[in-house]
């Protein structure tokens, strides 16, 4: 089973938070608490996309351009938005997530390891799912590796819902793209692997409230609202 990285080095790991801040006030984050995949409502999956980046880029190197350069690598319809201090431990990044019929879903993530080799980003509440997803480089058989790993479970019904019905694919496809672009950057045309388990069948029914705090719902409301916060008056000065 995934898990994070091993404690090589302190330094490396976010320090304990109760609670995410994101500095431009994206709806979704600010107030949530990180997300294990024991918080989550569905089945445990971990799903694994790797691919093979030659032998001349260094895992170091592979590793510092998937920091700096990580939205650039995401599908178009989304956005990670990066904090001023980078891929950083304890940073917390705001995303918008594009869905299908041409809706976002705001949330964010929390950098919860980073080092040269790896660095891992976990989820809050509301998110489409509660877990982590590690980035690592590494050398096997003489060649460069490129990995996302993912360990999660849905959030609440309605995510497991639609995780079954479209969003396990979803998924797929955007840490594919990410991976070929990151293959790309590096000057390798290279297909991606992609491996889905599923950890544990069973869904923790005592999680069925987290649907309150659904990121997908809020942002749904949030856009239907955008009109009348457009055209609201300001309020009069004090």
């Amino acid at each position: 089973m995934s898990s994070p990285p091993e404690r090589r080095d302190a330094a490396a790991w976010a320090p304990p938070v109760e609670t995410l801040t994101v500095a431009d006030g994206h709806i979704n984050v600010t107030g949530r608490r990180p997300t294990a995949p024991i918080h989550g409502f569905g089945r445990m999956w971990q799903k694994t996309y790797q691919t093979s980046l030659g032998t001349d880029a260094t895992p170091q190197a592979v590793i510092a351009a998937w920091k700096q350069h990580f939205s650039e690598f995401w599908p178009k319809k989304s956005r990670f938005f990066a904090p001023l201090a980078g891929i950083a431990p304890g940073e917390v990044a705001a995303l918008d997530l594009g869905m299908p019929g041409g809706m976002k879903l705001s949330t964010g993530v929390l950098v919860l390891f980073a080092d040269d080799e790896s660095f891992t980003l976990m989820t809050p509440e509301g998110h489409m799912f509660a877990g982590w997803i590690t980035f690592a480089s590494f050398v096997e058989d003489g060649t460069t590796i490129a990995r996302a790993q993912v360990l999660m479970r849905a959030s609440d019904p309605l995510y497991e819902i639609g995780m079954a019905t479209g969003g396990h694919r979803q998924e797929d496809k955007h840490w594919v793209h990410t991976l070929r672009s990151l293959a790309a950057h590096v000057g390798v045309e290279s297909e991606v692997e992609v491996e889905r388990i599923c950890v544990d069948k069973h869904r923790e029914w005592s999680r069925v409230g987290n649907v309150k705090q659904n990121a997908g719902i809020r942002s749904f409301t949030h856009m239907l609202g955008a009109p009348f916060r457009a055209t609201r008056p300001d309020r009069p000065e004090a």
